[in-house]
Formats: C-alpha cells, structure tokens, sequence
C-alpha cells in the first residue's frame, strides 16, 4: 500500500518505505521508526562487542619515549596470539581472553556494563526520565551520585573520577570540568561517555551538540571537548549517509564532515590532517600508528605536549594520542567492522575506548541482524548496568530492545519538538536545517 506524504510543500510517493529504508528528498530525510529502533539496538550491541574486545589489550602497549623497538607495539601478526600484561596487570594478562581475540557473550550470559557504555546509559535514562532534551547541570549531578558507587570499586578514572569528587562537594557542571577545578580536563573521559547523544537528533548535528553540550564539560574542555564534539557529530550524520556508497565511502564522509567542526588551530585537527595524510599515503596501519606515537609523544608536534608533563603513564589516558590512534582504526578499518575492531585492539594506549567508540557506531550503521549475522554464535541481548553503576529497577538486568525502545522515545521527543520534525505512522519527517 502506497503512503502519500506531504513535506515541505513538496509530494512524494513513499513506495520503498515499506522496506524500512530511509529516503532523502531536498527538503527533509525519512526514517523509518523500527529501522531506527534496529540500529540503535545494534549500537548497542556493537559497543558492547568492541569495549570487551579492546579490554583484552587496555594499556598492553603504551609506547617507551624514544625509538620503537620490536614488541613496543602489537602488529596484525599479533591477532589470535597470547594477550600480554598490561602496565597495572601485576604480570598476568586480561582474564578476559588468553588470546587476543573477539570478546562475545551468548544468549546464556549477560553483557557487563563498563565505563565506555555505562554513563552514556545514564544519560539516556537521564533524559528519559526527565522528559527532556537538555539536561540542566543540576540533572547531571544527581544522576551521578544516584547511580555511581561512592566507594571503589567505582570503574571511574582520571577527569570522570575527579568531577564526581568535585559533585560530591556540590560543585556542577561545567564547573566540574574547569582547568582551575580538574587537572585532568584534557583526558579522554568525555569521548566514551556522550557519543549516544549523536544518535538522539539524527541527520541535524548542530542539536546533537547542544544536547551534549554541557554533558561534555562536565568532564572536559579545550580540545578534549572538540574530539568528544567530533564524535557526537559522526553518530548524528550517521543517518544522512548515502546508503547507495560502500561503507568505506560512508565513514571517510562523516570523519570528513565532523572534521569542519574542529578549531583550526587544535592539535585535534592538525592530528587528524597528519593520520588522514599518513593513510592516503598507502602506508601499513602499523606505519601508521607508530609515526603517531614519534611525532605526538616523542616529538611532541603539533602543540600536544603530554610528554613534558610528567604525568603517570605519559598521559596514556589522554584525549589527544587515543583520538589519533582511534583514528587509524577508523581509516584503516574501512568501514568493515571486524577489520575497525581488530586494528583499535592493537593499536595501543587505552584501546577498548577507541574499539567501543566505533563499534557502536558501526553497529548503529549495520543495525541489529547484520552484527549478528558476522558471529557465529546467538549473541546475548542482556546488559547488566550494575557491573558498575547502581540505582537501576530489576536489579540493573535490562535488554537492547528495552534500551533501544528508550532511545526511541528521546529521538521521537528530539524530532517533535527541537527539530521541527513530525512524527506520521511509523515514520519520522525531519527538515534540512534552514
């Protein structure tokens, strides 16, 4: 049965919605609601493979300061072999995995929440919760000292761990992100935890960054924030792309478009000219990534000087060389999400945020069948928040249909109310932003 649809003035007739498709017409793109619902249930699902697969090698290899020897890094050879201590591993390596491998869990077990999925959890719980779009600095913090753990083992760190301390004396955001406040603002913390808000004001960037906006600050600033930014941008225009393009062609235009949104003057986007650069010169992504390692933390290039702090582990927390290192993943991968998983595994430094970053958002482009199909067994639908948060119903056991049916309710609020959108049916209508 055809659907007329009446958009912008301009009429069309829907015939290939039926497939669940998206449709892109000058005016407005088209989306179609159970579509969506599978795609964030893949991004889910994507995370979740990708934070357990980059656990397996977390701080294996950081990098010594000065000339790379021979086991200073993984390589691909190294894909299936022995998983090595990591620098806190006391000798032993992940219990995770004897080998470096995928990390899956099948339909008789749970996924575990960890700290690259578990605050973007309570984000969404958070605006759901809240009926809004724009969480107040007030909402952040009760929500963290709800669900997060007062004592260790509290799965926080760095800026994360501070901001919640500086909470905890009544400080709020942004206020818990200021340099004069938290010395760790130029830490990784924000890039794993506002991603989500991306998928929640889909093909329309400019809202999914005020959404994450004070998000962001709660833990990071300066180019911190600008990375955190390019990454909510790529999740948003996740649902512009052209799906007639191979996926290759998909992910060098969302890095591309989210690229413009960097300060000119940021080592964020100098890090990114240099990778795009040093992978359109057709060199290995081993090449690749230890040239990064000489010219940002050796070098010390490009206005990034973490080495010259002194500061524990040469600052292998830090924004900057895991925005570069997520960054080889991303071309090198190719858009093929086993390939984007295995190099973030062994690329280095703090490896399951890069991994769980790409992971979802290739889980969220490949939606919930086509992940799945790629693994041999049933995988599990479960999550279990507690792992590391608190405070949740049900004991913290929820599902990716009951997490994804959450994240539906925002976008549907989102699309309605921000975006000018409409919702007809099953299907949203969302305006090209004047």
């Amino acid at each position: 049965m055809k659907k007329i649809i009446i958009c912008l003035c301009l009429i069309f007739t829907c015939n290939s919605c039926k497939g669940g498709k998206k449709i892109k017409k000058a005016n407005s793109t088209i989306i179609s609601k159970d579509d969506y619902s599978e795609k964030l249930y893949g991004f889910w699902l994507g995370q979740c493979i990708a934070n357990w697969t980059g656990l397996v090698t977390e701080m294996d290899k950081i990098g010594n300061i000065g000339e790379i020897k021979t086991g200073d890094f993984y390589t691909r050879e190294d894909w299936g072999k022995k998983d090595l201590p990591s620098i806190w591993g006391e000798g032993m390596p992940s219990d995770l995995s004897e080998n470096i491998d995928f990390v899956l869990r099948d339909s008789t077990e749970v996924w575990g929440a960890d700290d690259d999925t578990d605050i973007e959890y309570i984000y969404q719980h958070l605006l759901f919760e809240n009926e809004t779009a724009i969480l107040t600095p007030k909402m952040i913090r009760d929500g963290w000292i709800k669900h997060i753990k007062h004592e260790e083992e509290n799965f926080l760190w760095v800026s994360n761990q501070k901001a919640f301390d500086l909470m905890k004396e009544g400080i709020l955001p942004p206020e818990t992100s200021n340099q004069r406040n938290n010395e760790h603002f130029n830490m990784i913390d924000a890039q794993l935890t506002t991603e989500i808000f991306g998928l929640f004001s889909p093909t329309r960037p400019e809202f999914a960054l005020k959404m994450s906006f004070l998000p962001i600050r709660t833990t990071a600033q300066k180019d911190a924030a600008w990375i955190s930014e390019f990454y909510v941008t790529m999740h948003s225009l996740a649902s512009s792309i052209d799906e007639n393009q191979d996926k290759k062609t998909q992910i060098n235009w969302l890095a591309s478009e989210a690229r413009k949104r960097l300060p000119s003057d940021s080592y964020a986007s100098k890090m990114y000219d240099y990778v795009k650069s040093k992978y359109e010169s057709n060199i290995s992504w081993e090449q690749t990534r230890d040239s990064i390692y000489n010219r940002y933390q050796v070098l010390e290039k490009d206005g990034y000087n973490i080495t010259s702090k002194n500061i524990y582990c040469n600052g292998c927390f830090a924004a900057g060389i895991n925005y570069a290192a997520s960054l080889v993943s991303l071309f090198y991968g190719e858009g093929d999400f086993k390939q984007t998983i295995k190099i973030g595994t062994l690329c280095g430094w703090d490896s399951d945020n890069p991994t769980a970053t790409w992971g979802g958002l290739l889980g969220f482009i490949y939606g919930k069948k086509k992940i799945e199909a790629m693994f041999p067994i049933q995988l599990s639908n479960k999550f279990n928040i507690h792992r590391t948060r608190e405070g949740f119903k049900n004991n913290g056991i929820d599902t990716f249909e009951d997490m994804a049916a959450k994240g539906i309710s925002i976008v549907e609020r989102v699309i309605t109310n921000n975006l000018d959108g409409t919702s007809e049916n099953n299907f949203w209508i969302i305006p090209k932003k004047k």
